[in-house]
């Protein structure tokens, strides 16, 4: 069973004047990176949110580990965790109270399952007191990652409904035949509890 699968997946906007997606498909196994490359507005950002949950498909079906998209999106919530490429996380609050915030929307802690942000969060832990609109834009991606696998926990479960604060932790293909030059890429990288996205 592939990691994820997109079958013929459509997404437009607008009722229906922008067409995002047109007959998607693609099969992406565990532990492979998969890239998916387009220009500007082809429509990459909406097949993550659509795999991520975060909104729907106007046609098509998708899962991801075997989850439907659309009849299993709370069981897709809990074991995936997704960056955005916009940092927009609080800018207000320091690096601890960021991380501590969306580890107790997942019904977690920092220091649970630790190992799995121990290699980039401890890149950024001298400075956990620091606000995160104070960081650098390579520590703020650093906390984005953090906070996106810190939520992905197999024992994770969201806590009630989440508050209008928490807000994603980066960006979610239009015209899939589009050949213009000015490209970027998204890169897919799943394993067996955690998805994370990146772009360059």
């Amino acid at each position: 069973m592939a990691a994820v699968e997109v079958h013929d997946i459509v997404k437009s906007y607008r009722k229906g004047a922008v067409q995002a997606l047109h007959g998607v498909s693609f099969e992406a196994g565990h532990g492979e990176i998969f890239g998916i490359i387009g220009p500007d507005g082809a429509g990459k950002t909406s097949l993550f949110r659509i795999l991520t949950t975060l909104i729907l498909p106007d046609s098509g079906t998708a899962s991801v580990d075997g989850l439907d998209i659309v009849r299993d999106y709370k069981a897709i919530r809990n074991c995936v965790g997704y960056m955005p490429g916009r940092f927009s996380l609080y800018q207000d609050m320091t690096v601890e109270e960021n991380l501590t915030f969306f580890a107790t929307v997942f019904g977690t802690t920092i220091r649970e399952n630790y190992h799995l942000i121990k290699d980039i969060y401890s890149q950024i832990e001298p400075f956990k007191d620091r606000k995160a609109g104070a960081l650098s834009g390579g520590m703020k991606q650093k906390l984005a990652l953090s906070c996106a696998l810190r939520c992905c926990s197999s024992t994770s479960r969201p806590q009630g409904s989440i508050p209008s604060r928490a807000r994603s932790c980066g960006r979610c293909c239009g015209n899939s035949n589009s050949r213009e030059s000015r490209s970027s890429s998204r890169r897919l990288t799943w394993t067996k509890r955690r998805f994370a996205t990146g772009s360059h």
